[in-house]
């Protein structure tokens, strides 16, 4: 097992062990579905907290060769699928923070080269027979081990949209990075499944997108993943009634989305807290700090404070999400600073189809 290929179950079996754990392995389910098909390339957005890293750890333990997780997952959703063990353990898994890569390298250029030469590393560890034609190029080194091994590879990237929170004006380096993982992913033979997480969707450029191959499940369109977004009602009321919880003090607080086919999504890390602790009160630790919400909110887009203090008194406000560029600076309407606020985790939406 490596630090990026292969690197084990060790993060999936503190979950499972842990004191409140629910079970989310149907997204495997959905993952194996798509599996080596033209909609295997999927990026999931959701606000801090919502479990993106959990899953995405999930499955690390499931698809990484090298481990052996078939106990790990013993009773729960996705071991009574008939799919379960074709594709349990069976993948080159290559899993990136790309978070813990900006903050080790300081700029785009430095974090992509950094990719490559540890990746490339595990690589030559791990298939050191196999006859590479560049050792440099971590692209034609998947390649190499693809066509004499046959072994597929699946890409699990965290935190996918650092650069985009961190470079919020470095267009530059924006797309520098974007090239960087249409080179490493699309129309890649090796590439069975690609799983991105972050808080933004993918960034829009004009009318093209350099990962436009992705489908896209987000806050603001979770499609067939929304009862995977947060704790649906039926979970909650589960831990409600095993902690003796009161469920309405608890929807009160916590129901914080509502999607088509899941009309109440909560947040995980209140609730579980809320749990543990006994107590209600404010236990998600804000995307931003106030003054950085301040920035947004003074635009003042077509009277963006006024429709703000409507929502803290509990009034609804239609939003149109279709003209958010997914960045963290170009906003030409009321509309898009919304929206941007929706992905962060704070407005529920109701949304207004785009014009």
């Amino acid at each position: 097992m490596g630090n990026y290929l292969n690197p084990g179950n060790d993060m999936f079996y503190k979950m499972v062990h842990s004191e409140i754990y629910v079970d989310k392995t149907g997204l495997i389910g959905y993952c194996n579905r798509v599996i080596n098909t033209m909609q295997r390339y999927i990026c999931v957005s959701r606000p801090r907290r919502f479990g993106k890293s959990m899953a995405a750890n999930m499955l690390s333990a499931y698809y990484s060769r090298e481990c052996d997780s078939e106990k790990l997952f013993e009773g729960l959703e996705i071991s009574k699928g008939s799919g379960f063990k074709k594709h349990l353990n069976q993948y080159d898994t290559i899993f990136l923070n790309m978070q813990e890569f900006l903050s080790r390298s300081g700029n785009v250029d430095k974090l992509i080269d950094r990719i490559k030469k540890l990746v490339i590393r595990e690589l030559k560890a791990e298939h050191p027979d196999v006859d590479y034609f560049d050792d440099t190029d971590l692209v034609e080194s998947m390649q190499d081990i693809y066509r004499e091994k046959k072994i597929p590879f699946v890409v699990i990237i965290d935190e996918w949209d650092c650069i985009f929170r961190e470079y919020k004006q470095d267009k530059e380096a924006q797309e520098k990075y974007l090239d960087f993982l249409r080179d490493l992913l699309k129309d890649k033979g090796y590439i069975h499944l690609a799983y991105m997480t972050g808080i933004l969707p993918i960034k829009k450029y004009g009318t093209h997108s350099a990962l436009n191959m992705f489908d896209e499940f987000s806050m603001i369109s979770p499609g067939p993943l929304a009862s995977y977004v947060g704790f649906t009602e039926t979970e909650v009321e589960a831990l409600c009634r095993q902690y003796k919880a009161d469920m309405s003090e608890v929807k009160s607080w916590y129901d914080g989305y509502s999607f088509e086919k899941e009309k109440s999504i909560y947040s995980p890390r209140s609730v579980v807290n809320c749990m543990r602790f006994e107590k209600i009160e404010n236990y998600w630790n804000q995307t931003e700090t106030f003054e950085a919400l301040q920035f947004y909110i003074d635009m003042n887009f077509d009277g963006l404070k006024d429709d703000v203090l409507s929502m803290i008194a509990g009034e609804k406000v239609p939003v149109n999400t279709g003209s958010f560029t997914n960045d963290m600076t170009t906003f030409r309407t009321e509309d898009d600073v919304l929206t941007l606020l929706i992905h962060l985790g704070y407005p529920a939406s109701k949304k207004h189809p785009p014009c």
